[in-house]
């Protein structure tokens, strides 16, 4: 089960640097979108059977997600607004493939406990991914505090992707949020939000929370940390046409393979094929 934002990117490949109060030339497509979304499609497209849970608005873009989403096998649970709109991200990406990213949260920014079903935790051995800007917003934080703790006490496993170094104003904070997590999953920037360094060993300070840390350092592959050892496995070398997504998607390659029984070390070597996928094309989702 993924807990998370689902939502529409407006995505804007421009041509040289945004000039302000300027024209600059791009290629603009609308694409689905949202972590959580994202990550739920590409869990489906590594050969899992994902349940999503998110909060969208009364409106086409809503309907829109929905009928994208279950064509691509992923099972929606899905709350629905009747005031605010669906979630929308204006996302920019630049020559080099790199996003930058103007999110209106939407109809997620009021996803709340009751939007989550202990019914869809009934089954056994189940695992539930949060999606950080679920607790990085405080309207919404009540909700993915309620879902870690439901999941847990259902026995189920549980992970976090912090989401967005630039929103974790409080490393402590954060961190009592997640405690008990069974994996926590940041990239080197959100490992610096939390840590002070992008070094993945700097993982083993997050250890007192959680109980192993994967962190993905982007060009430079990823690394599982827990109490024993430390596992890294290197990138694939791949043309970054729109990063959009890249850790929504290495984290669904890398819980499919965890889940499905696969070693540590392969179970990175899923995330980063999925994460090197989804920088090779536009959107945030894989193609369909």
């Amino acid at each position: 089960m993924v807990v998370g934002d689902a939502g529409l990117d407006v995505v804007a490949r421009h041509a040289g640097p945004i000039a302000h109060g300027g024209d600059v030339r791009a290629k603009v497509t609308i694409e689905p979108g949202g972590a959580g979304a994202n990550t739920a499609v590409w869990l489906a497209a590594c050969g899992a059977s994902p349940i999503l849970v998110a909060r969208v608005g009364r409106d086409s873009a809503g309907r829109q997600i929905h009928a994208e989403l279950t064509s691509a096998g992923v099972q929606c649970a899905f709350a629905v607004d009747q005031d605010l709109a669906t979630c929308c991200v204006v996302v920019l990406v630049d020559e080099d493939g790199q996003r930058s990213m103007l999110p209106d949260r939407g109809a997620n920014a009021r996803f709340s406990p009751a939007d989550l079903d202990p019914g869809l935790l009934a089954a056994p051995n189940g695992h539930l991914h949060l999606s950080g800007y679920v607790l990085l917003d405080a309207s919404s934080r009540p909700a993915g505090l309620a879902a870690l703790e439901t999941a847990r006490n259902a026995g189920w496993t549980t992970s976090v992707d912090p989401q967005a170094a630039v929103l974790i104003h409080s490393a402590e904070a954060f961190l009592e949020d997640v405690r008990g997590v069974d994996i926590l999953m940041p990239n080197a920037d959100e490992l610096m939000a939390l840590t002070g360094s992008t070094d993945p060993t700097a993982a083993k300070n997050l250890l007192t929370h959680v109980g192993a840390v994967v962190v993905t350092t982007g060009p430079d592959g990823a690394s599982w940390i827990d109490a024993d050892e430390i596992i890294s496995v290197p990138a694939e070398t791949t043309e970054c046409v729109d990063s959009t997504g890249a850790g929504d998607a290495f984290d669904a390659g890398f819980l499919a393979a965890w889940l499905a029984g696969s070693s540590k070390r392969d179970a990175l070597l899923g995330g980063v094929r999925a994460g090197s996928r989804a920088v090779s094309v536009v959107g945030a989702q894989p193609p369909r």
